[in-house]
C-alpha cells in the first residue's frame, strides 16, 4: 500500500556534527510548526509511565503531535519495562484506559515471559497483537503508527491501515530481525522468519522512520525507497542534573578516591554484561580504585548478581526514579555501553542520549563498524574498545582516569552533541514533519 508518488513536502537533511548522514536528500529542510489536523492511531508496546528504553520516545511522540492539535490514541501494553513484569497499579483488571496530556492511552496485557528465550518473545508479540486487536480495530483514524519494536504490534497497525485504506507509517526503533540473529537470543531459522516479516511491514509503509541511519541499508534491500526514509533519532528526554555531585555519591556509598563506571538500562543478552562482570574481577587486583556499578533491571539480571557474587569491585542498582536518574549518571565519572561482539546494526542504544545529556565520558565496548561506534564517532563523546575484551574496557577507563582533561572534553563533546543536535524542539519538528507527510499521503 505504499504510495510511489509520495509529495515531498517537510522534513530535513540531516548531517551530524563529525560526518555526513543524509537520508531523503532531495527533501527540503523548511519544517512546519503545525500538523495538518487529523486522528492518528500510535500501536506500541512500550509507553510512559517506563522510562527506560524506548518508551519515553513513543510518549515523546504521541505528546508532541498532541499539541499541535492532532487527536491521537495510542494502543499499548500495560508498563513492563525493563524487569519484564507488570507494574503494580497494572495488575488488575483487564483493558485501562487513561488520558495523559492529550492523549487517549489504551492498554493490553500481553503474556509476560517468564524467561527470555525466541519463543517466550513469541508468544509475548502474539498475545499482544491479539489483545490490541481486540481494542484497536475499531477505533476511528485517519492514519497509524507502528513502533518497532513490538513487529507484532508495527503488523496490526499495517492491517489495520489496509482494510480502511488510510495511511501508514512506521518507526523502527530497532530491527528486530537482526535482533533476531545478532542478540544470540534465536536461531536462524526465528532470525530469516522476523526479517522477512519486518522487510513486509516496511514495505507495507508509506512513510518509514528510523532512529539510526544505519537502518537504511537493511530497509532499503527489502524495497523501501530511500525517499519514503525519514530520520528521526531519539532525543535527550532528560534534564542536565543540577544537584552536587558530592551528595549524590554520599547518598549512594561511593567513597571518595574510587572511579565510579556506570552502565544504566537493560540487561539483557544484547548488553552481554558478563563482560562488566569479568572486568571488575579483574580490578579487584589490578585497579582496586575502579568500582563498576549495574543499574536497572531486565531478564538476565538475576544470573548477573549470581556470577558477580563476592567481587568487591562491583554493585547493583535498582532503577531509579526519572527525577532522580539524571543526578546518578552525572555523579559517576566514566558512563558504560557494553554489547555482544556480534551485535552490528541492529539497534542503537536509547541510553546514549541520557548519558550526552549529562556531559559524562563514556566507554563503548561495542564493535567499531557498528551503528553504536558511528553514533559515539559523532558525538565524539568517549571512546570505543573492543567488545567481550574486559581488559581493554579496564585500560580505557584508566587512561580516563589518568587524563582529567580529555575526559572533561569528551563529556562536553557529548553534552555539546545532545544541545545541538538531540533537543526535544528539534525532535518535535521532525515527529510533526513525519506525521504531516504520513496524513498528505490519505488517499
Amino acid at each position: 500500500m505504499a504510495a510511489n508518488n509520495l509529495p515531498l513536502r517537510c522534513c530535513e537533511s540531516l548531517t551530524g556534527r563529525r560526518s555526513a548522514i543524509t537520508v531523503a536528500p532531495e527533501r527540503a529542510s523548511a519544517c512546519v510548526n503545525e500538523l495538518v489536523p487529523g486522528r492518528i492511531l500510535i500501536v506500541g508496546v512500550n509507553y510512559w509511565p517506563e522510562t527506560a528504553g524506548i518508551g519515553p520516545y513513543t510518549t515523546g511522540l504521541a505528546e508532541h503531535l498532541a499539541a499541535t492539535g492532532a487527536s491521537v490514541t495510542v494502543v499499548t501494553a500495560v508498563p513492563h519495562y525493563p524487569a519484564w513484569k507488570v507494574a503494580p497499579a497494572y495488575e488488575r483488571g483487564g483493558p485501562h484506559t487513561e488520558t495523559r496530556k492529550g492523549v487517549t492511552i489504551r492498554r493490553v496485557r500481553p503474556r509476560m515471559p517468564d524467561q527470555m528465550t525466541a519463543a517466550s518473545r513469541a508468544a509475548f508479540e502474539a498475545s499482544f497483537a491479539l489483545k490490541a486487536h481486540t481494542v484497536a480495530a475499531d477505533m476511528k483514524a485517519d492514519a497509524v503508527i507502528g513502533v518497532v519494536p513490538s513487529l507484532a504490534g508495527a503488523g496490526l497497525g499495517a492491517w489495520i491501515a489496509h482494510r480502511r485504506r488510510i495511511p501508514y507509517g512506521v518507526i523502527f526503533q530497532d530491527l528486530m530481525g537482526r535482533s533476531a540473529e545478532q542478540s544470540g537470543m534465536a536461531g536462524s531459522g526465528v532470525a530469516a522468519i522476523t526479517a522477512a516479516l519486518e522487510r513486509r511491514v516496511a514495505r507495507a509503509a508509506d512513510v518509514v522512520g528510523v532512529v539510526a541511519t544505519g537502518f537504511s541499508s537493511f530497509l532499503e534491500s527489502a524495497g523501501v525507497e530511500p525517499r519514503r526514509l525519514r530520520h528521526l533519532p531519539n532525543w535527550c528526554h532528560i534534564h542536565p542534573s543540577r544537584r552536587a555531585r558530592l551528595t549524590t555519591r554520599a547518598e549512594l556509598g561511593w567513597r571518595e578516591g574510587q572511579t565510579i563506571v556506570l552502565h544504566a538500562g537493560n540487561m539483557g543478552a544484547k548488553q552481554a554484561l558478563e563482560n562488566v562482570i569479568h572486568a571488575a574481577k579483574l580490578a579487584q587486583t589490578e585497579r582496586p580504585d575502579l568500582q563498576f556499578v549495574l543499574m536497572g533491571d531486565g531478564s538476565h539480571r538475576r544470573a548477573l548478581e549470581e556470577m558477580g557474587r563476592g567481587i568487591r569491585n562491583l554493585a547493583f542498582l535498582d532503577p531509579q526514579p526519572s527525577d532522580k536518574f539524571p543526578d546518578v549518571l552525572a555523579a559517576a565519572d566514566v558512563l558504560l555501553v557494553n554489547e555482544r561482539a556480534t551485535v552490528r546494526d541492529m539497534s542503537l542504544p536509547s541510553k546514549l542520549t541520557s548519558y550526552f545529556a549529562c556531559g559524562r565520558p563514556v566507554v563503548a565496548a561495542v564493535r567499531s563498524d557498528g551503528t553504536t561506534a558511528a553514533e559515539m564517532e559523532r558525538a565524539g563523546a568517549g571512546v570505543v574498545v573492543a567488545p567481550g575484551n574486559p581488559q581493554a574496557l579496564i585500560d580505557a577507563v584508566t587512561a580516563l582516569r589518568l587524563d582529567p582533561q580529555r575526559a572533561a572534553a569528551l563529556g562536553a563533546s557529548g553534552y555539546a552533541y545532545a544541545t545541538d543536535y538531540l533537543g526535544e524542539v528539534a525532535a518535535a519538528e521532525r515527529s510533526v514533519g513525519f506525521a504531516t507527510d504520513l496524513l498528505s499521503c490519505a488517499r
